[in-house]
């Protein structure tokens, strides 16, 4: 592979988090390693949902009412992910258990992810969605699990968003993100934006879709990247 060129312009903040991700993964978004630590099994993820939870088969799982049927596979092939913390997973798990909790879940992911609406109003009515969904013992409505869905179905359009990684990160590249603890659509604006900032500024390492910028966003930002 040949050298890799930064763009000019870059302020210092994001030429060092440029170079901090390089360090790890010196091949960018093309390095054997990146893709095997952090791209392919978001990517598999993906594909899995293609082929259980395509637009066309969702249409005729909800024309059906099989509103269980699409929870239920929704959240088996984020299972296979490390995305969400275990807690996260068991109380998405318990809120689709009942008949209600998957119509709401159901209805509200196929209009976040596939209605022609704007992207702010829908994005508000997912929130709504997760926000009325049973809940036993730990809160469903939390940013990985009001992300999650949407990363894994829609990766060119959607972000997943890790609080603590994020902020650490935008403040490591010097962007001001507009975090709220609350899901609403500012703060998952701001994460857009984030994207593009990072979308820009790595061109040159062509990066492809959301999994992408998430990926590089995370190796900033987490801990096991220090």
């Amino acid at each position: 592979m040949g050298r890799l060129v930064h763009p000019r312009g870059l302020d210092r903040q994001a030429l060092q988090s440029r170079r901090v991700f390089l360090q790890h993964f010196p091949g960018g978004y093309r390095d054997e390693t990146y893709e095997a630590w952090e791209r392919d099994y978001k990517v598999s993820a993906h594909d899995r949902w293609e082929a259980e939870l395509d637009k066309h088969h969702f249409e005729e799982l909800l024309e059906d009412g099989e509103f269980t049927e699409i929870a239920q596979t929704a959240v088996k092939i984020e299972s296979r992910t490390n995305l969400l913390f275990s807690f996260e997973k068991m109380a998405i798990r318990d809120a689709i258990k009942s008949p209600s909790g998957a119509k709401t879940f159901a209805t509200g992911l196929y209009d976040f992810v596939h209605s022609n609406g704007n992207l702010d109003d829908r994005f508000e009515r997912w929130i709504d969605a997760v926000g009325r969904l049973p809940r036993k013992q730990t809160r469903v409505l939390t940013w990985p699990v009001v992300t999650v869905f949407g990363m894994i179905a829609a990766p060119d359009e959607h972000i997943f968003l890790k609080p603590m990684v994020t902020q650490i990160a935008a403040q490591a590249y010097g962007f001001p993100f507009e975090y709220s603890s609350r899901p609403s659509w500012p703060t998952y604006a701001s994460l857009l934006e984030f994207a593009e900032r990072v979308r820009r500024d790595t061109r040159d390492l062509k990066p492809r879709d959301m999994i992408d910028l998430q990926s590089f966003i995370w190796v900033l930002g987490s801990e096991e990247y220090d």
